[in-house]
């Protein structure tokens, strides 16, 4: 019998398009083998996720920039479908900031945890978070905020090259732009250029001191901090190899007991008074040896999965269990387990593992998601390399325009083309 109420089904809302968001197929899979229906509002275009045997059902997406209106339409709708009161789970910063700001409307038709509707967006504001450490006397990297080209070479100086450039609200960035969330800055004309596209980003530019990666310096922190405040299922993890290297997502993971790491989480989700999951990011000073909050993510870490413990426990199933009224089991660390995205570290997903693994894509109780991820993997990176060798596929030759036709129909059979 599942320690899961299965009556309750839950929705998993993503509105950022990446079609190998792992942690996506990870939640589905938690939910899914307890016996929980699951339901999808994601792009199923292009990701493998729509493929497990655990989505009872996937559903069309608000579109990246949706307005708060626009995504509550999407989620009524999908309620009208369920037609009975649903888990909500975002899966993104930018989802996970619209239930916040929408939990009133959102309610009785789903289940959110309770707490200020505005706390998800302040702490996964890079720059709101510099000051949220501030008040919580957890350390954080030296940030500046810049008002102005110069003031921002002026800022670089001050702060040592190279520094680390991000943009307060990543969520907002523009699809095509070229813009990424966080950027290495080795000059202060970068840092002046990158001021000038401000209002591009569509957020803050926030200059940071650089914490140089290192051998067992990247962390992080996933939990679930319940009704009661306390801080349940998760653990700390080691990030021994990141995607791009150095500074990426977490490619390969170990749990690993830190006291000092989960002293710090628990320490800013009992002074913010945070209610849900959380995913923290930390980097270890190589100088001093302490740990620097990084970042702050309202929602599932993608590599959450690594924390199911002796008693099946992770986060989404936390959730799950503490907004149906249900007790969570008592389970024990599984310390030295890991976590593997073969598609970033396939040599990782080969070797031993002596206190046991999961990977990402694989399971063999859902064997297609994994397939379907390779294929289009493959695509993807030959693509990338075509378009960075220069040699993409030739175009086809152009068909003849008939004399007689007009302007309006000659750009007709370009769009069709």
């Amino acid at each position: 019998m599942s320690l899961l109420d299965t009556r309750v089904p839950a929705v998993l809302l993503r509105i950022d398009r990446n079609p190998f968001h792992h942690g996506t197929l990870g939640a589905v899979r938690s939910l899914g083998r307890a016996g929980v229906e699951v339901h999808v509002v994601a792009d199923s275009a292009r990701s493998p996720v729509h493929a497990s045997r655990y989505v009872r059902r996937m559903h069309p997406p608000p579109l990246p920039g949706a307005s708060a209106d626009d995504i509550l339409v999407a989620l009524r709708r999908v309620a009208e479908r369920i037609a009975r009161p649903a888990v909500l789970i975002p899966m993104d910063d930018a989802s996970a900031i619209a239930a916040g700001r929408m939990r009133d409307e959102l309610t009785p038709s789903y289940l959110l945890p309770t707490m200020p509707g505005t706390l998800p967006e302040r702490v996964a504001d890079k720059a709101e978070l510099a000051a949220v450490c501030a008040s919580a006397d957890i350390p954080h990297p030296v940030t500046l905020v810049p008002d102005s080209p110069a003031r921002a070479a002026d800022d670089a100086r001050r702060l040592g090259l190279p520094l680390v450039a991000k943009w307060s609200r990543p969520w907002l960035l523009p699809v095509g732009s070229g813009l990424r969330s966080t950027v290495l800055v080795r000059s202060e004309q970068e840092a002046r250029e990158l001021y000038l596209r401000t209002e591009e980003a569509g957020s803050r530019l926030l200059l940071q001191a650089y914490l140089p990666p290192g051998k067992d310096r990247d962390w992080f922190f996933h939990g679930y901090a319940d009704r009661s405040g306390a801080v349940r299922a998760g653990g700390p993890g080691r990030k021994q190899l990141a995607w791009p290297r150095g500074a990426g997502l977490t490619a390969v993971g170990c749990w690993t007991p830190n006291p000092q790491v989960r002293e710090l989480a628990e320490r800013l989700i009992g002074e913010l008074g945070y209610r849900g999951i959380f995913d923290l990011d930390f980097r270890r000073c190589g100088a001093t040896g302490g740990y620097h909050l990084l970042d702050f993510n309202p929602r599932p870490g993608a590599q959450f999965r690594l924390f199911a413990d002796s008693a099946g426990l992770d986060v989404v199933r936390a959730l799950h269990l503490d907004l149906t009224g249900r007790p969570l089991p008592a389970g024990a660390p599984l310390a030295g387990r890991e976590f593997v995205v073969e598609n970033y570290a396939p040599l990782a997903a080969l070797r031993p593992a002596p206190a046991g693994r999961e990977l990402a894509w694989y399971a063999r109780d859902d064997r297609v998601p994994g397939w379907a991820m390779w294929a289009q993997w493959c695509r993807h990176v030959s693509r990338r390399v075509c378009e960075r060798l220069g040699s993409t596929t030739v175009a086809p030759t152009p068909r003849p325009i008939p004399r007689a036709a007009s302007p309006s129909s000659v750009d007709n059979e370009k769009a069709s083309s």
